[in-house]
């Protein structure tokens, strides 16, 4: 049976977080979005488990993820009081319990009349028209019926990439050799995670292997609120973990070399079998558990190789084979005789919630596909983009930024061979430090499909993907994903083709860091326009130095910045002798590009610009002070921004008309 179901602006496959901010992003500027999602819950790993949020810098992402965040703490000040132990334990709304995060997300889809939601249903096919998707096929997953949905523009929002390989993009699987992009860490690798040095055996070859899958658990240390597995869940198998009594022999179950709060180190679990686990405290005796990648024992490897081309059934078969490897490892560490009897103690206080994933047996319904398919884009993003370079003082600067990425490059283990000196699997990055750097639209753009925009499996590399991978991130790209959605609809251009600094615009008027700067609040003045010249070269560091004054030479590079992005000649000439531009200078240079952009009427006396200008010096400057002394750097951005986007504003009302 097959139901036809209408027409929609935007359709949203994947309900992760990047696909609920797509397609809130969206329908808050007044598309029709419908979102569908495999599953029958929204919120992928942010509400499966996932709790603790990945994030290294809170300068660095705001945006949407941003109002998540927010929306978590009111949850928790409302409920427990503000002063309460479980909003200490949110940590302003980045740590959450699984149901919360989903019914944060429920609430923020549900307030947008223009979303429509499909859950339970799992996309079948792809349909297009001369290279352009312009219609998918989902199965209801309970009663089987297909649906059809047709739309101007699709959003591939899951975790695997299935939109686009059904579409017939193209992609990448795997990991690529050293060569291919010169990135020092690619392909086989064993690395010294403490040390940060390579160890033998690393040859850089390409092979198609894919860091280890797992569950990301919710335990509770509450008694009245355990689910307590009594006997060997379905599959168990004591040989799948037996290997961690070597690592505990040998101390690969012991502390961190370094300690950073919030990360999941318990010094009460540490040299103990617990530490098969990190554990990370949420709210309400609750723990975000991930899987510790760390020790040689670590059971999960290759299990999912298969995983990213296979078919639901047997993906579902995958989801299985994980689901009892997590639950027998929770097992063994609780029950094995061999476990030593105090560790077994400490591991017998952590038990699955009674009020977590109450429709799934108190388990994650989302498994953790850490990396599938990665598309093929329009730009493909390495470790060079995301790490500063020789000589260089920031990463590198990408005229259609997006958002800023900060974590660091954190790849789990793709082999269970072990490091000649046997200090790690082969394949573990674990948490390299890297700056903060920019993401470019050109990412999320297949090369040759058009209709469709990929905000999570997007085109990187797999050590570039170890950072971007982060569900913070994936928010921030997904918000960006729809309003590009959006200007291509009302522009009636391909992605491909949308005005950038008019997407970039948006952005930042919806609080989306595109630029990470270490010297500059969010509530400065400038913050706007330093986010956005930041994009066109007007830096080369993260110092923007917004209150100190401009010179001659930094104002000459950014007039030729602003004229090339605006396709003039500069016709301004700076006297590069002069230590110090006044605010008299710089206004009249103002005053000069507004009469070459026809902003005002080129009669207009210089002394009404200063007065009754909608770009006169009031409007940029932080303080009312005397013309003759030196306009700051910040104010200078502020002019050349508001300057930039009155002309734009003037050219398209030239073009409506």
């Amino acid at each position: 049976m097959r139901k036809e179901t209408g027409f929609y602006d935007i359709v949203v496959v994947g309900g992760t977080p990047a696909g609920i901010m797509a397609a809130i992003s969206a329908g808050r500027k007044g598309c029709r979005v419908m979102l569908s999602e495999y599953h029958g819950h929204l919120g992928g790993m942010s509400a499966s488990g996932l709790g603790k949020s990945d994030v290294e810098n809170k300068d660095a992402i705001a945006g949407l993820f941003k109002e998540f965040t927010r929306r978590v703490l009111d949850y928790y000040v409302d409920q427990y009081g503000q002063d309460s132990e479980n909003v200490k334990l949110c940590r302003g709304g980045y740590y959450y319990e699984p149901s919360v995060a989903e019914l944060i997300f429920d609430q923020m889809i549900s307030e947008e009349e223009n979303i429509t939601v499909l859950l339970n249903h799992q996309i079948e096919q792809a349909q297009l028209e001369s290279s352009k998707v312009t219609g998918v096929v989902l199965r209801d997953r309970s009663s089987g019926v297909l649906t059809a949905l047709k739309a101007r523009i699709f959003i591939d929002a899951t975790y695997e990439g299935d939109l686009f390989a059904l579409a017939g993009a193209e992609y990448r699987l795997g990991r690529e050799g050293q060569e291919e992009f010169n990135e020092e860490h690619a392909g086989r690798i064993f690395f010294d995670y403490n040390e940060n040095v390579f160890l033998e055996g690393s040859t850089g070859e390409a092979d198609a292997r894919l860091q280890a899958y797992t569950y990301r658990l919710c335990l509770t240390d509450d008694p009245e609120n355990s689910y307590v597995l009594k006997e060997p869940p379905s599959g168990y198998n004591r040989e799948n973990y037996i290997k961690y009594f070597c690592d505990l022999k040998e101390g690969r179950l012991g502390p961190p070399k370094v300690f950073k709060e919030g990360h999941g180190y318990y010094p009460e679990h540490f040299d103990t079998m617990v530490r098969v686990f990190s554990f990370a405290r949420i709210p309400n005796g609750k723990f975000d558990v991930n899987t510790n990648p760390r020790p040689l024992g670590f059971p999960f490897v290759g299990e999912n190789y298969s995983y990213p081309r296979s078919g639901w059934r047997e993906r579902e078969k995958i989801f299985i084979r994980h689901r009892e490897l997590a639950l027998g490892l929770l097992y063994f560490v609780q029950n094995d005789p061999e476990v030593p009897e105090e560790h077994r103690k400490i591991a017998g206080k952590y038990h699955l919630p009674l009020d977590e994933f109450t429709d799934n047996r108190h388990f994650p319904w989302q498994f953790y596909v850490r990396e599938a398919r990665r598309l093929k884009g329009r730009y493909t993003l390495t470790e060079n983009d995301v790490r500063v370079g020789n000589n260089e003082n920031r990463t590198r600067i990408f005229y259609d930024s997006i958002i800023s990425g900060e974590f660091p490059i954190d790849s789990f283990p793709v082999s269970k061979e072990s490091s000649p000196d046997k200090k790690v699997l082969e394949g573990y990055i674990g948490m390299l430090e890297i700056s903060p750097y920019q993401v470019p639209l050109r990412i999320l753009i297949p090369e040759k499909i058009g209709g469709l925009i990929v905000p999570v499996a997007a085109s990187t590399t797999h050590v570039a993907f170890s950072t971007i991978r982060m569900e913070p991130l994936w928010m921030g790209i997904g918000q960006a994903a729809g309003l590009a959605a959006c200007i291509a609809l009302k522009k009636q251009v391909e992605i491909a083709d949308i005005p950038v600094c008019d997407l970039q615009k948006l952005l930042i008027d919806n609080h989306q860091v595109i630029t990470y700067f270490d010297d500059i609040e969010i509530d400065d003045k400038a913050f706007k326009a330093v986010q956005f010249w930041g994009t066109k070269g007007f830096f080369d560091s993260y110092h923007a130095g917004t209150k100190e004054f401009l010179n001659a030479e930094d104002l000459t590079l950014w007039l030729k910045i602003f004229h090339d992005l605006c396709g003039t000649q500069d016709p301004d000439r700076v006297d590069e002798e002069t230590d110090e531009i006044s605010i008299s200078l710089f206004s009249e240079i103002i005053y000069n590009i507004g009469k070459e952009y026809g902003l005002w009427n080129s009669d207009m006396p210089y002394e009404s610009f200063f007065n009754q200008s909608d770009l006169r010096p009031s409007e940029w400057l932080y303080n009312s002070r005397e013309h003759s002394l030196p306009v700051l750097r910040g104010e200078a951005c502020l002019a050349l921004y508001n300057t930039f986007f009155a002309s734009k504003k003037k050219e398209y009302n030239q073009s409506d008309s």
